[in-house]
């Protein structure tokens, strides 16, 4: 790992020294074990702590296959996918590994004991497989979290729809929160020259979902003027909508749940601010009723926020909790598009609102390579920047993911991997100068709140 480093660290290592590297027969990979997959039976998903099932493991180095690459892992990030893979929720990731597994004598790799889990990295390509053109040994690279076979033809309008589609790290193997990554080719992008490698490593999952989601028109294809209600725009997801929206000239109206929240919000540039807790919403009665009542209360207050107008488009994720009053608020022919269920997977709503005000319901799971690929262009332009608020090392994953989980975390969690501290790989310094306020919001944000946290106590 060393001499991988160095050759990384040298300004004069060119694409033939990478490939005379002799790669390590093994290397620490953050992983679930399958032994443990029933460790938290019986306990509410609250209550699941990601500390106590998540390792740090020395793993062999896998087989490299056709169309596939080796990357020199720098910095990788913690997605909510890998909350789940560490709770083993909905199912267990060993589920997917298995079904995976059986698919060919190639994948059958990837079904093993652990699950060395994680959907982001920035790195350095180490090797190529046979078929590989586009890519070489020394490209500083970052990678999407699309995995697809591509055999039938359902796939070849929009990769997404490909039977075989999975999301890399979680319903595959040797994922990106380790020192080394195995990926298809078809995952790869360039790093944007003006990004740190955990900086780099921070948008990928997120800002290509969210790509998808909101401006794709396999999402809710966003215009110019459009009022969109963004459901925790200070998130990981939420926090990309809200760029992508005022990039756009659309309208966020920026839902989340804290003052400091709602304060990054509008440092990002949005004007509209629903402070959900400060205003004391509450859209369920209990369990089993919802509170229409509330759905109402939330539409007045948004047509406040944009002088009488209710939204065209509502970014969804949260699921359960806030489904009911997303279609509701939802202007006439407007559109909800929905990601993930973080509160809940059964949504319930009232089905007059849907279909007497001809609303449309679009249902968006990550993206496909040249959606991938446009939002990673947006990074790379200055566009869009990451939202990454801490960073933590390779041995504390368990608690970034934690963090995750409890959500006491702001936009994305970091992890470095083989980088040995922040701040390394900027090559673009001049174009860096010229976002870096907008490159640190986050971190500023974080440390300023840790900052008031310490005079507090």
């Amino acid at each position: 790992m060393k001499d991988i480093l160095d050759a990384i660290q040298s300004p004069d290592s060119i694409s033939a020294d990478f490939a005379s590297l002799k790669l390590p027969e093994s290397y620490r990979a953050v992983t679930v074990h399958k032994d443990e997959q029933e460790m938290f039976a019986g306990q509410a998903s609250r209550d699941k702590d990601p500390r106590t099932s998540l390792h740090l493991d020395e793993v062999p180095l896998p087989e490299l296959g056709p169309g596939e690459a080796l990357v020199a892992v720098m910095a990788s990030s913690v997605n909510y996918n890998s909350v789940w893979s560490s709770i083993f929720e909905p199912v267990s990731t060993f589920a997917f590994l298995e079904r995976y597994g059986r698919l060919s004598e190639l994948t059958k790799r990837h079904d093993l004991p652990y699950h060395i889990i994680g959907s982001d990295l920035s790195g350095v390509v180490l090797r190529t497989g046979p078929g590989v053109n586009a890519w070489k040994p020394g490209d500083e690279v970052v990678a999407h979290c699309l995995s697809v076979e591509l055999e039938s033809s359902d796939g070849h309008n929009d990769t997404m729809l490909d039977p075989e589609q999975r999301i890399w790290g979680f319903e595959t193997n040797f994922g990106g929160l380790a020192e080394i990554a195995l990926v298809k080719s078809n995952q790869l992008m360039p790093k944007p020259g003006h990004l740190s490698w955990e900086e780099a490593a921070a948008p990928g999952l997120v800002n290509s979902t969210a790509y998808r989601q909101l401006v794709s028109r396999n999402g809710a294809g966003m215009k110019q003027g459009d009022n969109v209600l963004i459901w925790g725009a200070s998130g990981g997801l939420g926090s990309y909508a809200t760029q992508f929206a005022l990039a756009g000239g659309a309208n966020p109206i920026c839902v989340v749940s804290s003052p400091e929240k709602a304060d990054i919000c509008r440092a990002m540039g949005a004007e509209a601010v629903i402070d959900r807790n400060a205003e004391g919403y509450k859209f369920w009665k209990d369990e089993h009723t919802q509170d229409p009542r509330e759905w109402k209360r939330l539409g007045s207050r948004i047509r406040e926020l944009t002088g009488g107008e209710d939204v065209d488009i509502v970014f969804e994720h949260p699921g359960r909790e806030t489904f009911g009053a997303s279609v509701y608020v939802t202007r006439k022919g407007g559109t909800i598009v929905t990601c993930a269920s973080t509160s809940g997977y059964q949504h319930e709503y009232d089905n007059r609102y849907l279909w007497m005000s001809l609303k449309k319901i679009v249902g968006s799971h990550f993206a496909n390579y040249r959606e991938a690929w446009e939002a990673n262009r947006l990074v790379a332009k200055g566009k869009i920047h990451p939202t990454l608020s801490k960073v933590y090392s390779l041995e504390e994953t368990g608690q970034a993911a934690y963090d995750v989980h409890r959500n006491l975390h702001q936009g994305k969690v970091g992890v470095l991997a083989l980088a040995p501290e922040e701040g390394m790989g900027v090559r673009d310094q001049e174009m860096r100068a010229k976002h870096l306020d907008a490159i640190n919001l986050f971190r500023d944000a974080s440390a300023e709140r840790t900052d008031q946290h310490s005079r507090n106590v």
